[in-house]
């Protein structure tokens, strides 16, 4: 076996990969977010529709979005890995390791924070993905360009109170896994130098409060104008 190899297959590798997939995923939650608060815009869902039509047809966007897939699946899997591999190496459990004064809440529950976003992104995808490959989305004319109306689509699921709330929750979770996993994983990658890390907690916090609270904005925003 190559030194690349036994690298990979070391507790220390299957962390990096963590931390790489990790940050990846982080860059595309800045972009989605990004194209998301195009639901805001007073415009009847023309700019968001406009832009979920360039992000579904564009052939490097479509690329990308495969690397995007693999780089979840990879990080679920190296995460469950690697917490299979922690609850070996602690047969007796925290009872008598008093984890609380060795690590924080969120650290010793990035399985589960992670679990919870899994179960979230599955039904995101059933409610969005899904419908628009082989669904039944509306369409509508702009400019004399049709396109898939998943406007509609996302107006028709934030005005359920269950999935808006499921939706706070999840963005919850996601915050918590946020804020440990930002940072740690340039510790991980050795860029955890005394002089930049507490400026990278703190914008690992930043990022892990304003991110969230920008995503669950969206079902409570339009939760609210339902009721309207």
């Amino acid at each position: 076996m190559s030194w690349f190899k036994q690298v990979l297959s070391s507790t220390i590798g299957k962390k990096i990969i963590m931390s790489l997939t990790g940050l990846f995923l982080i860059s595309f939650l800045i972009v989605h977010l990004s194209g998301n608060m195009l639901l805001f815009k007073d415009d009847e869902g023309e700019a968001f529709n406009l832009y979920a039509e360039f992000m579904t047809t564009n052939p490097l966007i479509r690329i990308i979005s495969i690397v995007l897939y693999a780089g979840i699946i990879i990080h679920v899997i190296y995460s469950l890995i690697l917490s299979l591999h922690n609850k070996k190496a602690r047969p007796v459990g925290y009872a008598e390791a008093r984890p609380q004064q060795n690590s924080s809440w969120k650290s010793r529950n990035m399985g589960i924070l992670g679990l919870i976003i899994l179960i979230f992104l599955l039904i995101h995808m059933r409610s969005f993905w899904y419908e628009m490959h082989f669904g039944s989305v509306p369409t509508k004319s702009y400019a004399g360009v049709e396109v898939d109306d998943l406007y509609t689509v996302v107006v028709a699921a934030f005005s359920q109170w269950w999935y808006a709330g499921f939706y706070v929750l999840a963005m919850i979770g996601l915050a918590f896994h946020l804020s440990h996993g930002f940072w740690s994983a340039f510790q991980t990658l050795g860029l955890n130098h005394r002089k930049f890390m507490p400026m990278i907690k703190k914008i690992s916090l930043l990022f892990a409060i304003v991110v969230p609270l920008l995503f669950a904005s969206m079902p409570v925003y339009f939760f609210i104008k339902s009721l309207a």
